[in-house]
Formats: C-alpha cells, sequence, structure tokens
C-alpha cells in the first residue's frame, strides 16, 4: 500500500509542477501580443479495485489546453478588417476632401477671378491692362485645374504604390501561415495528436495581421491546418501550400494596378469590387470611388469650360477687327496600344468637332472582324466594321499596320491637366460682336432719308453658323407687318420676335412702316464694343454642365459635397467599426487574456498542491520506515 501512496505523491508532484509551469509560463507571456492563456486539464488515474472497492490511484495531465474561441476570433478579424478598409479609405478621402475644400487652394477662387477679370474686359474693352489681367488670371486657371490635376495622380500613385506593398505583405503572411500549418501539423502528429499551443497563438496572430490587410475568411481542417481564403473565392493557403497575388498594370487604365494571382507565368486578374476588407479594400474603394469621381469631375469641369468659352470666344471679334480664335487649348487623344498586341496596327485619334466631346477614355477592340468601341469604365459598346468612325467629337482612323483578333488600344481624352491658354497677345481678346446694326437718318445731303416708323432694331448675336462675308445685309419692311430679307420674303412681322439670318439674329421692336429697312453690317471700328465679352463673362452663371442643369461651380460645389460626404461616412464608419473591434477585442481577451491576479492565486494554490503532495510523500516514507522497524525487531 505504501508504493500506491508513493505514485499518488508522485503524481500529485507532477501535477503541481506542471500547474506552475503553466502559471508562470502564462505570467511570462502576460504582454505578448496574440499569446493565449493556458491551463493544465487534469484528470484522476484509473481506480485500483479490491475486495473493499475501488482505491483511487492519483492524478495524471491529459493536455494544456488553450483557451480560445474560434467563435469571437471571427468576430475580431471581421470586425479588424472592416476597421482596417474604413480607417485606410477616411484617411486617404480626407486629403481629396481637405485640398477641393480649400478656400484659397481649391478651384472656386480660381474661377471667380477669371471671370471677375472677363467681366472687367467687359467694362473696358479697349483696355489692354485689363485684357492683359484677363490672360493672367486664365494662366492662373489654368495652373489651378493643372496643380489639381497632378495632385490627384500623386494620389493615385500613392495608392498604387500601397497596393503594392500590401500585396507584398498578403504574401509573406501566406507563405507564414504555410509554413506554420506544416509545422504544427508534424508536431501535433509526433505528439500523438496533443496540439503546440505556442504555435497555434503564433499561427492565429498572423492571420489577424492578414485579415488587417485585406478581408479572408478561413477554415479548420482536420489535422490542424487551416485554410485560407480572399473575399472572391480565391484560395491564399491551403495546408503547407501558399498561393501568391501579384500586381499588374489595368488593362483598360494603365495609370492603375491591378491584383491578380499569380499562375506560372500568367496572371488571372481580379475584379477590384470583389476585394473588399482590410488595407487592399480600402485603397481600392478609395481609387475606384473618390480618386476617380474627383478626376472625372474636374476633367468634366476643365473641358466644359475650355469648351464653352472657346465656342462663344469664337463668335466675337478681337482689338484688330479679326474674328475670335480659340481661348484655351484642348488636348488632343492619346492612343495606348495593349502590351499583348499580336498585330502591328497603328491606331489614330484626333479632335473632329470640339462641341460633341466628352470626357473618359475609350477602348477600342478587334475581334478579327470587326472593330468595338466602348467608353471607360462601362460605356455601351459601338461596333464598326471599319475605320474611320467619329464617336462624340472624336475620329478614330487605322494610320498602318494590320491588327490581328484581340488587339486593343486606349484613346485617353485628356483631362483637368491638360488644358492651356491658346491666346498670348491681350488685343486677340474677341470682346466685340463681329456685326453692328443701323437705320438710315437724314442727312444735309439727303433730308428725306430715314424710316418714317418707330420701328426700333437691337444690336444682333451671331451664331456658329454666321458668314461675315455675306455681310452687309438689308431687312426691308413692304408693309407694315411684312418684311423681307436678302431673296427671302415676305416674311410676317411680329414685334420683338427673333429675326435671323446666315448665323445673325436681331430683334425689332415697334411699328415700322412701309419702305423702312434696317441695315446689318461688319462691326469695323468697334473697339468699344463689350457684347461679346458680356457674353463670355454670362457664362459664369450659364448651365454648361450636367446636360444643361448645373453652372461651373454648381459642378464643383457638388464634387466639394460628394466627396465631403463620402468622407464623412467614412470617419463614422471608422468609429463605429474601431467601436465594435474594441468590444469583439475585450471579449476575446475575458477567454484569452492573462489575468495576473487570477495566475498569482494559481501560483498560490499550485505551491500549496506541491507542499501537500510532498506530504505524502513524506508520510508514505514514514510509514515504510515504520514496516522495516517492525521487520527488523521481529
Amino acid at each position: 500500500m505504501s508504493s500506491g501512496i508513493f505514485g499518488i505523491g508522485v503524481g500529485g508532484l507532477e501535477a503541481a509542477q506542471a500547474g506552475l509551469l503553466t502559471t508562470s509560463h502564462n505570467i511570462s507571456n502576460v504582454n505578448t501580443p496574440g499569446y493565449s492563456r493556458q491551463t493544465v486539464v487534469q484528470a484522476t488515474n484509473e481506480p485500483q479495485f479490491t475486495g473493499a472497492g475501488f482505491f483511487g490511484t492519483g492524478v495524471r495531465i491529459d493536455t494544456v489546453r488553450r483557451n480560445y474561441s474560434d467563435f469571437i476570433a471571427a468576430q475580431v478579424r471581421q470586425a479588424q478588417t472592416q476597421a482596417s478598409q474604413f480607417d485606410t479609405y477616411s484617411f486617404q478621402i480626407s486629403q481629396i476632401d481637405n485640398l477641393l475644400a480649400d478656400p484659397d487652394g481649391g478651384l472656386s477662387p480660381a474661377l471667380d477671378d477669371f471671370f471677375s477679370s472677363v467681366n472687367a474686359v467687359a467694362a473696358h474693352p479697349d483696355d489692354i491692362p485689363s485684357r492683359q489681367a484677363m490672360l493672367s488670371s486664365a494662366q492662373t486657371l489654368v495652373a489651378r485645374f493643372q496643380q489639381l490635376d497632378n495632385q490627384v495622380q500623386q494620389w493615385r500613385d500613392g495608392a498604387n504604390a500601397q497596393i503594392k506593398n500590401t500585396v507584398d505583405s498578403i504574401n509573406s503572411y501566406s507563405q507564414q501561415l504555410a509554413q506554420l500549418n506544416l509545422q504544427i501539423a508534424t508536431a501535433s502528429g509526433a505528439a500523438g495528436g496533443q496540439l503546440p499551443n505556442d504555435l497555434l497563438d503564433q499561427r492565429d496572430a498572423l492571420i489577424d495581421d492578414l485579415t488587417k490587410q485585406v478581408g479572408a475568411s478561413v477554415v479548420k481542417q482536420s489535422d490542424g491546418s487551416l485554410n485560407v481564403f480572399l473575399a472572391n473565392g480565391q484560395a491564399l493557403v491551403v495546408g503547407s501550400q501558399a498561393f501568391q497575388l501579384t500586381t499588374v498594370r489595368d488593362a483598360d487604365d494603365s495609370r492603375n494596378l491591378q491584383v491578380g494571382l499569380q499562375t506560372g507565368g500568367s496572371v488571372v486578374r481580379f475584379n477590384d469590387s470583389t476585394l473588399t476588407g482590410g488595407s487592399l479594400g480600402g485603397l481600392l474603394a478609395f481609387r475606384s470611388d473618390a480618386l476617380d469621381k474627383t478626376e472625372s469631375a474636374l476633367d468634366q469641369i476643365a473641358l466644359s469650360l475650355a469648351q464653352g468659352f472657346n465656342a462663344q470666344h469664337r463668335l466675337g471679334q478681337d482689338l484688330n477687327g479679326n474674328p475670335g480664335g480659340d481661348f484655351f487649348s484642348l488636348p488632343q487623344p492619346a492612343v495606348t496600344a495593349a502590351a499583348g498586341n499580336g498585330g502591328n496596327a497603328e491606331i489614330t485619334a484626333a479632335i473632329s468637332d470640339e462641341t460633341a466631346l466628352t470626357t473618359g477614355d475609350y477602348r477600342l477592340q478587334f475581334d478579327g472582324t470587326n472593330y468595338t468601341l466602348t467608353q471607360l469604365p462601362d460605356g455601351t459598346p459601338q461596333t464598326f466594321t471599319s475605320l474611320p468612325q467619329t464617336v462624340d467629337g472624336i475620329m478614330f482612323a487605322q494610320a498602318a499596320g494590320t491588327p490581328q483578333a484581340g488587339d486593343s488600344f486606349v484613346i485617353s481624352r485628356g483631362g483637368a491637366g491638360d488644358i492651356g491658354v491658346a491666346l498670348g497677345d491681350p488685343a486677340a481678346i474677341a470682346a466685340a460682336a463681329p456685326i453692328t446694326t443701323a437705320v438710315p437718318v437724314p442727312t444735309l445731303t439727303d433730308p428725306d432719308a430715314g424710316n418714317i416708323g418707330t420701328g426700333t432694331i437691337s444690336a444682333g448675336s451671331v451664331s456658329s453658323t454666321f458668314d461675315p462675308t455675306l455681310l452687309p445685309e438689308t431687312i426691308t419692311f413692304t408693309a407694315p407687318d411684312t418684311y423681307e430679307i436678302g431673296s427671302s420674303g415676305p416674311l410676317t412681322y411680329t414685334p420683338g420676335a427673333p429675326i435671323s439670318y446666315n448665323g445673325w439674329t436681331v430683334t425689332i421692336n415697334g411699328a415700322p412702316a412701309a419702305g423702312d429697312t434696317f441695315q446689318v453690317e461688319s462691326n469695323t471700328g468697334g473697339t468699344g464694343d463689350n457684347r461679346n465679352a458680356l457674353l463670355l463673362a454670362g457664362l459664369q452663371t450659364q448651365k454648361l454642365m450636367a446636360g444643361g442643369t448645373a453652372t461651373l461651380q454648381d459642378a464643383y460645389s457638388q464634387l466639394v459635397g460628394v466627396i465631403g460626404s463620402l468622407a464623412h461616412g467614412a470617419q463614422a464608419g471608422s468609429d463605429a467599426q474601431n467601436a465594435l473591434l474594441s468590444q469583439a477585442q475585450q471579449r476575446q481577451q475575458s477567454v484569452s487574456g492573462v489575468n495576473l491576479d487570477e495566475e498569482a492565486a494559481n501560483l498560490q494554490r499550485y505551491q500549496q498542491a506541491y507542499q501537500a503532495s510532498g506530504k505524502v510523500i513524506a508520510t508514505a516514507a514514514t510509514m515504510f520506515d515504520t514496516i522495516l522497524d517492525i521487520l527488523n525487531s521481529a
């Protein structure tokens, strides 16, 4: 019976020692990130049967258990990946919000200054300093557009660099996870199924780090391995195998990096919208939601301003009596052939109708028979059997070579960073209108000259179809309610109604008499004329944007409002997700965290158990000595 007591005592010592070791391990790792508290799992040995019943044979250590909840861990990872996405998105978009809303560095002050200078020319059309100030303001406005465009491109380059770095981090985590899967499976197999807790903690910490970079789901396998999948279903880690992501230039927009799966010598490209969660999801969402919207809006404002201003400026007359030309210069489209094209076709694109231009790039594809043109990112495809073709004011042509089936080309339209000021001479500003109107008046040599009715004629305006070589022209009233122009007539007269002919328009009011005439002539010596300058200044409040529903300032204010709303929403989402993350982490710590007070109590408990087991062994020794003494005295 004494040997049984010795065995029980030794088992108790070993159990207490295991408890002390585990508790010490917990205490020493109290500040180790990702560490999960460990607990010794004890069980009673098989009892020994005797005639008097079953007697206990002591304690054994079954395992050292990691205090860990897969369910809570999944909640933490979900909250973490969402928080990381919102944090990244919020930080990035706040930069755009701050720039666009800047009362000094935004576009609004430059627009206001430019149109103020146009109004100054309208007030003093023959004043050269006012004209020079208008050109200087135009240069400042163009520079502001270019500055904003450059900043957008810097943000795009920065996002691309961060996307590449994030993909590199994801690949590194994937490799480490695959290695840990192998180590855990090997260690568990060698230990008869016992799990290496510290390696499990390391793997879970790596998965937590991975979900900060990208959204991922985890599937546990029977051998203890964890398989990791992206939100789009692509496997990142399967057992001890890690799949590698990579970045390549976007086929539709070479300025962007696209994420894909490296498979041998090829890349399977992922749609950006399928990669959600983590820093990568935040960067991709920022680039497609905020950055592309900002760039597109700035391009639309710049091109609408340039096209609208040029169209009106061409209808005017400069200080030297010449017709107005383009005030702003517009970029010519640039064509880029896809890197994988098999043919040698050279595609060209040139502006043929400035008034029909839209913003955005195009993709031209050849399928072996037809050409398909699509406005990016999601325009309606148009199919042609041959080139050249003119679409949206741009003529697409094949200059040389022969395309092969599958060849594609991206046509970049250009935008805010590409416009310029076409004029350099202040006298070339077309502030005047190219026509003037007159009525015959009595003179000393002809006192009977002049109209006898009360009709009056307006100064007149011209349209894009105006032909100055067809002037002068006379409007002749054959009756109080009938008039003729050139070979046109008789026409019915309505007071105040527009009268248009050969691209010019006037209005006549009052009551002309039969025989009255009104003259439309070329504007010679009109240096003090400000009619076209007034029309140019009126473009500030004219609805040139959004299909004629918004002014330039309205469109910019809408952009500022959209970006501000996105930034506010991102910040609110970030705050909410970080609060959820904090709550989930607190729940996880309540299960897995080390409590020093509890561990101190465990030390005391295991120390007492160790001392008590030692007492059992001492008692057994005393009993054995007593038996020996009895035997020796017999």
